[in-house]
């Protein structure tokens, strides 16, 4: 069977998709391969600048806006700032086995920029968004554990491999239960789920998980990595669909619809996840 390719990408013309994190990486291949096929894509990213100067000159439209989805005031920003239809909601920004640290409002940056931020800022867009919210997962997940009466580590031993394993898994479940909500309120609207597989970017340059970057044939180009991303963004797949490489374990390979791990389809897990995550957020509102 020919695998996908971004030449299989639809005619985007007169859609409006939103990618954070998109100033490099997977979030920018993903925001220029949108824009070439006729989005308009609003890249929601911390330095605007960097951006600006990354998609220029790329065809297509670009909207540059800041964000920094570890700081809650900038996700409400972002959000009270928007108008009209959004189709597409890309939750790509994301960080790797970083060293403990809070935020401005007293949360763990990991778990932060991987699920709270991410979790506020689809909330706060989901009445504009009219197709789809894409969530950027890893493999990585099914080895994640969550605590749910400690999920911002802060009584627990801070262990940058098991937050972002933690963080990720809770990805997962936050596009189970959101897709829950949607079905059970008659909304149109899908929750997927997007692994890139291993991809070699610069997200675990600093991790002693950066070691498998070395093996070429174990991983996926950071092109081939968006094409998961992309893949989810546009294809028809049903309501909470895992797309990821289609190679052995998932780990490099074109895009296919995959099963996330069993921790991740646990429905009264996804429940109580949502109802700590809000938790969370009303407390650093105060």
């Amino acid at each position: 069977m020919t695998k996908w390719t971004t030449a299989d990408l639809p005619d985007l013309t007169g859609r409006t998709v939103v990618v954070t994190g998109a100033g490099r990486g997977l979030g920018l291949i993903t925001a220029r391969e949108l824009a070439r096929a006729g989005a308009r894509v609003v890249l929601g990213v911390r330095d605007v600048g960097k951006a600006g100067a990354a998609v220029a000159g790329l065809p297509g439209t670009f909207d540059v806006r800041p964000l920094d989805v570890a700081d809650l005031t900038s996700v409400r920003a972002f959000a009270d700032a928007w108008s009209g239809p959004l189709d597409v909601l890309v939750n790509n920004a994301g960080v790797m086995d970083v060293p403990a640290a809070r935020t401005a409002d007293g949360l763990d940056r990991q778990t932060t920029t991987n699920h709270t931020g991410p979790f506020l800022l689809t909330n706060l867009l989901l009445g504009h968004v009219t197709d789809r919210v894409v969530h950027v997962t890893s493999q990585l997940h099914r080895q994640g554990e969550l605590v749910l009466d400690d999920l911002d580590w802060r009584t627990r031993d801070y262990h940058g491999m098991a937050a972002y394993q933690a963080s990720k898994l809770a990805v997962v479940l936050f596009s189970l239960e959101l897709q829950r909500r949607l079905d059970a309120a008659g909304s149109p609207v899908r929750s997927v789920l997007a692994s890139p597989g291993i991809a070699r970017t610069a997200l675990a340059a600093h991790s002693r998980s950066n070691v498998v970057n070395r093996f070429k044939f174990l991983t996926n180009s950071p092109e081939q990595g968006a094409l998961s991303v992309l893949y989810a963004a546009t294809a028809d797949v049903p309501g909470n669909a895992y797309v990821g490489p289609d190679g052995p374990g998932g780990l490099r390979g074109g895009p296919a619809l995959r099963r996330a791990g069993k921790a991740g389809l646990d429905a009264a897990l996804a429940r109580r996840l949502w109802d700590a995550t809000a938790g969370l957020v009303e407390a650093a509102a105060r």
